[in-house]
């Protein structure tokens, strides 16, 4: 599974954002099931920020913010996110 959080973050503040992000994704790597990771900005408006980890299955994920490390450095960045689904079964792939 992919999860796919979207943020609104000023310009001023991206700095301080790459910081937070990679500080949460690192304590998401060290959980079981985590496989990857993607920080990126969209190419047409520099304020609007995502976050997509891929998961092993819904489980891992869940397990993983119940974490006390995790609550701890990740969930505060995760509770910024903007407020839509963020959870998504993957159905068909390929190379990236």
């Amino acid at each position: 599974m992919i999860v796919i959080t979207r943020y609104s973050v000023p310009e001023a503040d991206s700095v301080a954002f790459q910081t937070d992000a990679a500080t949460a994704v690192d304590v998401l790597s060290r959980r079981p099931g985590f496989r990857g990771h993607r920080i990126g900005r969209a190419a047409d408006d520099p304020t609007l920020w995502t976050v997509v980890t891929e998961w092993d299955g819904a489980g891992y994920y869940r397990r993983a913010l119940s974490d006390f490390d995790v609550k701890v450095q990740a969930v505060p960045l995760l509770s910024r996110a903007i407020d839509e689904p963020t959870a998504f079964e993957i159905l068909a792939g390929g190379d990236l």
